[in-house]
């Protein structure tokens, strides 16, 4: 019956430390409940020592698209008082007008741009969090568990 026990014990005590994780962990070599709370704590915090766990990566889009709007809007200013002579004589809407039409067209650009940086950022991050539940795995059967997702 203590067998039986410490198995319960060591489940509840990995589900709780990795909530992400639903992984079952079964003690091999007859360790103590207290060994195994302390081997599970120890695991996870040698796992978790290379990875950051920041927020996902979001509104790459959006900041893609405001980013862009404003360098267009900007560089079509700057490349109308470039030409000074003829800028001066245009309309201020037809102006305004061309001022928007760049920003539409870089902002364009700009959320395509920042949604592959959001892509590449949530790549990175899910291969980290892969990293660390191997390391994870890989510690406790060093330390004589067998793990079994």
């Amino acid at each position: 019956m203590q067998r039986l026990s410490s198995i319960g014990l060591c489940v509840g005590l990995s589900i709780y430390a990795l909530p992400v994780l639903a992984e079952t962990v079964v003690p091999l070599k007859g360790q103590t409940s207290q060994q195994i709370q302390q081997d599970i704590n120890d695991c996870h915090a040698t796992a978790n020592q290379g990875t950051s766990t920041s927020t996902p990566a979001t509104g790459g889009r959006v900041r893609g698209a405001a980013v862009g709007a404003a360098a267009g809007a900007a560089g079509a200013q700057v490349r109308g008082r470039q030409h000074d002579e003829f800028y001066d004589r245009v309309d201020d809407d037809v102006k305004q007008e061309y001022r928007q039409n760049r920003a539409r067209e870089t902002a364009a650009a700009g959320a395509v741009v920042g949604g592959a940086r959001q892509r590449q950022e949530r790549r990175a991050q899910r291969n980290a969090e892969s990293t660390s539940s191997s390391a994870y795995t890989s510690c406790l059967q060093g330390k004589g568990y067998q793990v079994t997702p």
